[in-house]
């Protein structure tokens, strides 16, 4: 069941990562992200249809979060294992191939159950989406249907507002 989490910290997490993909023994851990903005996404399942273009989509837009100061991470609760395998299968052999920001692996459930995005009767995480703060407090989210992708332009659209420190109205856009 999801449960609001905006305004509140944001739920600590350690997991294994594909920082180091040779060694699959780095791990990344909510405090390696103070003082700077974070998006941590859920996605249900590596190996899928709608995953891969949502992370590659995220992945080519990289540098704009970049810029942002805003560090990107994936989550799902397929194993750091499989993970790597996804990041090198070619995307035309259903692979994710190479991306520009980590995922990490989720086996137990619990980080994905303590942002309220884990389906229980699954065991999988559900399409939810968070951007933290740098003191570590979520100033946004969105839970999406499993068949559903996100909207890259959305998430920066988003961002930018929330550091703005505006008020934003309906339909907002940066300024150029």
């Amino acid at each position: 069941m999801n449960k609001r989490t905006v305004g509140l910290p944001a739920p600590d997490f350690d997991l294994l990562s594909t920082k180091d993909l040779s060694s699959l023994n780095e791990r990344i851990k909510l405090r390696d992200y103070q003082g700077k903005w974070l998006l941590l996404f859920f996605y249900p399942y590596d190996f899928s249809f709608v995953c891969p273009t949502e992370l590659r989509a995220l992945s080519e837009r990289y540098e704009e979060f970049k810029d942002l100061d805003c560090e990107v991470i994936g989550v799902s609760t397929d194993s750091i294992y499989t993970h790597r395998a996804w990041i090198q299968t070619l995307p035309a052999d259903n692979g994710l191939g190479a991306i520009r920001y980590p995922l990490a692996s989720d086996r137990t459930k619990e980080v994905a159950r303590a942002y309220g995005v884990l389906n229980e009767q699954t065991g999988v995480a559900e399409r939810g989406l968070f951007i933290i703060d740098p003191q570590g407090i979520i100033r946004y989210q969105v839970v999406t249907d499993e068949n559903i992708g996100r909207d890259v332009d959305e998430t920066l659209r988003v961002l930018q507002a929330l550091q703005s420190g505006g008020l934003c109205p309906a339909n907002w856009k940066p300024r150029n």
